[in-house]
């Protein structure tokens, strides 16, 4: 009687390998957009940086806005409050922001890719946009729980409070990117928390 084996796990053989060639095309697309744009990298581009022909791409991705969508998914999975489960809300947002700086390219990504997204037609414009919605709609909420715990300064508006909060964080992500030794996001995050919310 031959022994038993041990049963597989994980992906094995042409799938795992798939797998892991789309994440090199995913992470190279990251680098080539974050560094020229939507617009001017191109799928030859990305495909020089793998070290594929673009023909091959093509097989894992179809079209260039595909592998867009791909970039951006990727970029929501890199936040700090996903990987670590529910926090107070204030640490979250200073976390998630001190993490942006240490992922490298993320901030010029974003950046880079929600301003080309303004355009009409921008195969990124509607994830931007509901993006920025999800975000209004969850801060705001966030903010309104600490108003039932009486922790949000009196006259604070939660939905406008989380408009500014967004505005906040990208337009210093945005400044960082010009002054990196200059300008401290999380700081300036932490401060205007001090101005909307009452201490503990």
């Amino acid at each position: 009687m031959s022994p038993q084996r041990a049963p597989r796990t994980g992906k094995r053989g042409p799938y795992a390998k798939t797998a892991q060639t789309r994440q090199k095309i995913i992470d190279a697309a990251m680098n080539v957009f974050a560094a020229r744009g939507y617009h001017a990298g191109s799928l030859q581009d990305v495909a020089d940086v793998v070290g594929m022909s673009q023909t091959s791409l093509l097989h894992h991705f179809k079209r260039k806005s595909e592998l867009l969508l791909a970039v951006l998914d990727q970029r929501d999975h890199s936040g700090v409050s996903r990987a670590l489960g529910p926090m107070p809300f204030r640490e979250m947002v200073l976390m998630q922001a001190r993490a942006n700086v240490d992922i490298a390219g993320l901030t010029q990504l974003y950046a880079v890719l929600s301003g080309e997204s303004t355009t009409e037609g921008h195969p990124g414009r509607g994830y931007f946009a509901e993006r920025f919605e999800r975000l209004r709609e969850e801060y705001a909420g966030e903010l309104e729980d600490l108003r039932a715990q009486g922790r949000l300064r009196p006259g604070v508006d939660p939905a406008q409070a989380a408009a500014s909060l967004i505005g906040l964080w990208d337009g210093m992500q945005l400044q960082r990117l010009y002054a990196p030794d200059s300008v401290d996001v999380a700081a300036s995050l932490d401060a205007y928390l001090d101005l909307i919310l009452l201490p503990e």
